[in-house]
């Protein structure tokens, strides 16, 4: 009778000992750091022409009042114009193009400033038809601000604006700060 009551015992604390190492809940990878969260949001928008995307992975990296925001050239008045988006918004906005077409976006530099639970990320971009492409087809700046809740990373806002002949990134967005 021993015998089995001191395996029922042991298996018992071992049990007890790998719950406590793996607590439920634990953040993954793509949402534990700055870094882990901006390179899931670049991983999850890229893929080939008439790739899936995982939408329920992209989702899941957004607080639930996150926004996308594009800016661009109002047309003929010579301005710009900022277009709000909802993840689902971005995500019904660009099916249709990643149905015809590669899309791969490739963080070249970054910078970072935080407070707290509050992080402003600047992150130039590049992006490519294919994986194998050497010259981008586009460039520009992605504006993260991110909020850590205790637990994890959140993105709050996308704010982002591509490169045009009249506004060139600026070197210094071209290489990590130091």
């Amino acid at each position: 009778m021993k015998t089995p009551l001191i395996i029922l015992f042991t298996i018992f604390a071992l049990a007890i000992s790998v719950m406590a190492q793996t607590k439920p809940g634990t953040p993954s990878a793509d949402v534990s750091s700055i870094d882990g969260i901006l390179k899931a949001v670049y991983d999850v928008i890229s893929g080939d022409a008439g790739q899936t995307r995982d939408w329920a992975r992209f989702r899941s990296l957004f607080h639930k009042e996150a926004r996308l925001i594009p800016t661009g050239k109002a047309g003929k008045s010579g301005g710009y114009n900022a277009t709000v988006l909802t993840p689902d918004n971005y995500i019904a906005r660009v099916e249709p193009v990643f149905a015809k077409q590669g899309f791969y976006e490739r963080e070249k530099a970054r910078r970072v400033e935080r407070f707290g639970s509050v992080a402003q990320v600047f992150s130039t971009y590049e992006s490519f038809h294919g994986p194998k492409d050497e010259k981008p087809f586009m460039r520009g700046i992605n504006s993260f601000q991110l909020f850590y809740d205790g637990r994890r990373w959140w993105v709050m806002s996308i704010f982002w604006q591509a490169e045009t002949a009249e506004t060139q990134i600026p070197s210094e967005f071209l290489k990590n700060k130091s």
